[in-house]
């Protein structure tokens, strides 16, 4: 009888991460966290509570008192930046961007994998259609892993695998990926702001628009 093995998934409520899930539960048991980092809304820790419900996975919500610093996430006193076009989202890092968000998180989804037992660390990072970040591109994972290997017990003889199945595909090939899984879409939350309805002006809201566009369907959220 083969075992499932575990794997930790971040999961913060969007697209990515909930196909990510879907992607992770094919394999493994999934053991999702969710983290609440004194982030603008707190919508999308309620989708990804939702999201792991859906899957039949448990989940964790991890408090973290990011700094606000000059963040228009955290910092409530700075106005979110709003985009025209795709076209140039990316050309600088952005307002948005929490500082060492990635390294943070991971690094805890880390922990938890190595406490548990966990062969895997999931993240729905990707670099392709994404606002320049650079805590979600190739190099950083790169560095990421050889850093688990130098500075963690497991390290010396079996790493915790960071799995980042996203991030060489665009919007729209994500989300055929997820309709394929019927991953349920119309629980995610991707906008930036918080209220009753996307902002639509956001990086977040217009690379998602473009996204099921390209992919020829409705979104469902």
């Amino acid at each position: 009888m083969t075992t499932i093995k575990k794997a930790i998934v971040l999961l913060s409520g969007g697209l990515d991460s909930a196909t990510v899930l879907w992607l992770a539960k094919k394999r493994h048991k999934p053991f999702c966290l969710i983290f609440n980092y004194n982030q603008r809304h707190k919508k999308e820790i309620e989708s990804a509570k939702k999201i792991a419900l859906k899957a039949g996975c448990d989940c964790k919500v991890i408090k973290l008192e990011l700094p606000e610093g000059n963040c228009s996430l955290t910092n409530m006193k700075m106005s979110l930046p709003a985009s025209h076009s795709t076209q140039l989202i990316g050309e600088k890092i952005p307002s948005t961007y929490v500082p060492a968000r990635n390294l943070i998180f991971l690094s805890l989804a880390v922990s938890y994998a190595e406490s548990t037992g966990a062969e895997a660390v999931f993240i729905g990072a990707n670099a392709v259609d994404f606002s320049g970040y650079p805590d979600c591109t190739p190099d950083f994972f790169k560095a990421f892993r050889q850093t688990i290997k130098k500075g963690t017990k497991s390290g010396k003889k079996t790493p915790v695998k960071i799995m980042v199945p996203l991030l060489n595909k665009s919007k729209d090939e994500i989300i055929k990926t997820g309709l394929k899984l019927k991953v349920p879409y119309e629980l995610t939350w991707s906008c930036y702001q918080g209220g009753s309805s996307p902002c639509g002006k956001c990086d977040s809201c217009l690379l998602r628009k473009e996204g099921f566009r390209k992919a020829g369907i409705i979104d469902p959220a």
